[in-house]
């Protein structure tokens, strides 16, 4: 439990369950303004919970992708590592404040550009496509599998004139 993880906390192009839709840019210029720092984490949009720091907010061809790190120092941000591994959380949701939207065709309101105040863990997000995962360790059995099968032959393989030039008798093998 190292309390990292990193999702989709905005999808562009893509109506939210308020009928809005953020394009592409919308968070540049808030980005360029505050940074990854000057975005809150919080605990369902409560200012009273803050649970952690973003470590990477930055805009790509799917929408605003986060990367945080929960303070696990903090009880509750504990709380929703626990939650967010055993796959009870996984909601993002943003809190922002709109400085140009435009009516779609469709009704929707688009989201040109806004002034993003914080990034929220939440149960339910109102964009369902905000979702975010725990960045998982490999266990140790992983790691040794994935050594042995990018290991080089063992010394052992080699004929022993061609052993003796590359080893110690020191520093022989055994099996």
């Amino acid at each position: 439990m190292d309390g990292h993880f990193s999702g989709y906390a905005s999808v562009f192009g893509v109506p939210d369950l308020g009928r809005d839709v953020v394009v592409p840019g919308a968070f540049a210029a808030s980005l360029a303004r505050r940074g990854a720092a000057g975005v809150r984490l919080l605990f369902q949009h409560d200012p009273a919970e803050p649970i952690g720091r973003w470590l990477s907010l930055r805009e790509d061809a799917r929408g605003l992708f986060a990367e945080g790190q929960l303070n696990l120092a903090v009880q509750r941000a504990r709380e929703i590592d626990a939650l967010m591994r055993g796959g009870g959380l996984d909601g993002l949701s943003i809190g922002f404040r709109t400085l140009l939207a435009r009516k779609g065709a469709g009704g929707e309101r688009r989201l040109q550009r806004v002034d993003l105040w914080e990034i929220s863990l939440v149960t339910f997000p109102l964009q369902p496509a905000a979702r975010a995962s725990p960045d998982r360790n490999p266990s140790a059995a992983e790691i040794r599998g994935l050594a042995r099968r990018i290991a080089p032959e063992p010394a052992a393989c080699l004929t022993p004139a061609v052993r003796s030039r590359f080893t110690h008798p020191s520093h022989e093998v055994v099996r």
